[in-house]
């Protein structure tokens, strides 16, 4: 054993003080006397002759001197050279993924291990090391810069919890590669079960990262997929699938509530490392939106890991598109593609008569024709005749064989290639609410945007003009088109939705605020400063409900789900260092290829024992000042002073 501060051992003296004051006080015993008057002189007498006393046994001096030389052996820090993971400038890298919620580990989760394992590495770190700790989760963040402190480091690391989610081992690996510059002898150290993804490649002058596995078992069952479909007008069908991960087969049922209401099960037998589709062969009746699953097991099924045993959908119905067209010229390429369009229910106007019909439409599509008064809905204007208070027509222009998506980003252009297009000729229009989408040399040949709360796109030539409708950007274009004008939900509702993904949220023109409800209960007030938001918080499992508000009232609501589905989390078998594969400059290295040497220190045991130490002695120090009781009682008030007084010291 050494010590890092020996000249502390001069604190000892302070010895020799407690020695003299047990020497020089005089300590009687405080007993009950009739009256002190014939004895006040020969106190007097005892105390002007004997200033020093023989030094006694005393059980409150010895407890003094042992809390002293406890005390004194904590400043000094103690220590023993013991094995290190690393040394120097460290990244410890702690896995906080889902699959760390696995409880294989003598009855703990994986993430409680890790924990143990990274305060030994902060405990037997050298007085000249500094590390920096980095949370692994959808988002990889250090909690502490590099740094020598172990209080700070054992905070942070108390501090932690585990997320929902996978983990982000790129951005992990990138902050921890930062940490190298200028450092002589860097490493990273990785606390994990194995489940990194596919980690991207470090710089060859990185040295491997050191992994230090947890976890023993591989035994999970988890629901991996859950939907439901329905075609327009019909009723939901719902799709599930169980895999067991383990080594075992499994017995699971799989109970189904339709809006928190227990509604259908289904049984079956799952053997190791497969998949279990579960059919409900039969379409779901009653009316719903959200609907859950949750996994129950026999009780000889192993499962450790919790999170994946529900689920949750929404449900997504395919919506049918009222759309009125009429046409002028009689345009067979539109009526042809509005017709094959899945979803869209086309009705077919008089050109001749030149108002509009009562019932209203999801979208009207006007082709070298317009009514005497425009619709209020959405609209899709081909050619369009003559101006009007929306937009205005100009000079013909053209011919055009070179097109220019100028809004690549826009849903509309997706996918649309125009580079065989030819156009004859085309109308200048002008619209200021308008985007140029698709820009020929003279002017736009598609606009689109939004005005009074309308959709409109305009073609601005007549499709007989172009080769366009024997491209086949015609059916590309016509499909981001309709799915452009279909009333659109808040948010998609995506089916693989995982914990950490960014939800993009498309509110109505005259929303000013959202307001979101999180699987916890928790509310999160959104203002609407733009035409979409992206919404980040999605770090737990579970539904969530989505309002739309205008001055406080809730125009439309909505929900969505949350999944942890995949086998990147839920496929919990704990990596060996030899199995690990990672794309790294310098290789991954293990614990055993890069043992070090480290310091195991001993004050805080030792200042422990000093504190309980000086509890007893305060125990011992009372009990002799303590007031006599029924148990020790008071010497009688009339037996005479002589035969009852004793003048002892202590």
């Amino acid at each position: 054993m050494s010590f890092l501060a020996p000249a502390a051992f001069a604190a000892l003296a302070i010895a020799l003080p407690i020695l003299l004051l047990y020497m020089l006080r005089l300590r009687r015993r405080e007993v009950l006397i009739s009256s002190t008057f014939l004895w006040r002189q020969v106190v007097q007498d005892t105390e002007a002759n004997t200033p020093w006393q023989r030094l006694r046994r005393n059980l409150l001096l010895f407890l003094q001197l042992l809390i002293l030389l406890l005390l004194v052996l904590a400043l000094t820090r103690p220590f023993i050279t013991v094995p290190a993971i690393s040394a120097g400038k460290i990244a410890l890298l702690i896995d906080a993924s889902a699959s760390m919620t696995a409880v294989d580990v003598a009855g703990e989760t994986r993430f409680s291990a890790a924990i143990d394992k990274a305060h030994q590495i902060v405990n037997n770190m050298n007085p000249q090391d500094v590390i920096s700790l980095i949370r692994v989760a959808e988002v990889a963040e250090p909690l502490t810069a590099y740094t020598a402190d172990k209080n700070e480091l054992r905070r942070a690391l108390d501090g932690m919890i585990v997320s929902q989610g996978a983990g982000d081992w790129d951005t992990a690996l990138t902050l921890a590669a930062a940490g190298a510059a200028g450092a002589e002898n860097f490493s990273i150290v990785m606390i994990s079960d194995g489940g990194l993804g596919a980690a991207a490649s470090l710089p060859s002058n990185i040295p491997g990262p050191i992994y230090v596995p947890v976890g023993e078992s591989a035994n999970n069952v988890a629901i991996t997929a859950l939907a439901t479909r329905s075609l327009a007008g019909g009723e939901p069908q719902l799709f599930a699938q169980v895999t067991n991960y383990g080594d075992q087969p499994a017995d699971v049922s799989l109970v189904i509530a339709l809006d928190d209401v227990l509604r259908l099960s289904r049984s079956g037998r799952i053997p190791p490392r497969s998949q279990l589709p579960i059919p409900f062969a039969e379409p779901i009746a009653e009316p719903f939106e959200t609907l859950s699953a949750t996994l129950t097991f026999d009780n000889d099924v192993d499962d450790f890991l919790a999170l994946d045993n529900r689920a949750w959908t929404v449900q997504n119905q395919v919506k049918t598109r009222r759309v009125y067209y009429v046409s002028g010229t009689g345009n067979l390429f539109l009526e042809q593609a509005l017709r094959s369009l899945p979803g869209v229910q086309t009705f077919r106007g008089n050109a001749e008569n030149l108002a509009l019909p009562a019932a209203e439409f999801d979208l009207y599509v006007f082709d070298n024709w317009l009514s005497n008064e425009l619709p209020a809905g959405d609209m899709l204007l081909i050619n369009p005749p003559n101006s009007t208070p929306l937009f205005g027509l100009g000079a013909a222009q053209g011919p055009a064989d070179e097109f220019l998506v100028s809004a690549e980003e826009s849903p509309i252009t997706a996918f649309v290639d125009l580079d065989e297009m030819s156009l004859l000729g085309y109308r200048a229009v002008s619209a200021d609410w308008a985007q140029p989408l698709i820009n020929a040399p003279d002017g736009p040949v598609l606009l689109a945007g939004e005005i009074n709360a309308q959709q409109i796109a305009i073609l601005p030539f007549d499709l007989r003009d172009s080769n366009l409708p024997l491209l086949i950007a015609w059916p590309v274009l016509m499909a981001n088109l309709l799915d452009w004008f279909s009333p659109a939900d808040i948010v998609p509702l995506p089916d693989g939705l995982g914990v950490g993904d960014v939800l993009s949220i498309s509110p109505p023109l005259l929303a000013d605020s959202l307001r979101i409800t999180l699987p916890d209960g928790i509310i999160r007030e959104l203002p609407i400063e733009g035409e979409s938001l992206a919404f980040t918080e999605t770090g737990q499992l579970g539904l969530y409900r989505l309002e739309v508000l205008q001055a406080g009232e809730v125009m439309q609501a909505q929900s969505f789900a949350v999944n942890i589905f995949g086998a990147g989390e839920s496929d919990i078998r704990p990596l060996a260092e030899a199995d690990l594969k990672l794309k790294l400059g310098g290789g991954a290295a293990t614990v055993a290829e890069d043992e070090k040497l480290g310091l195991q220190e001993f004050w805080m045991l030792l200042a422990a024992a000093a504190l309980l130490l000086l509890v007893i002695e305060w125990i011992v120090y009372h009990r002799r000042l303590q007031v006599p009781t029924l148990l020790r009682p008071a010497p009688s008030r009339f037996n005479w002073p002589w035969g009852r007084f004793r003048n002892s010291s202590a």
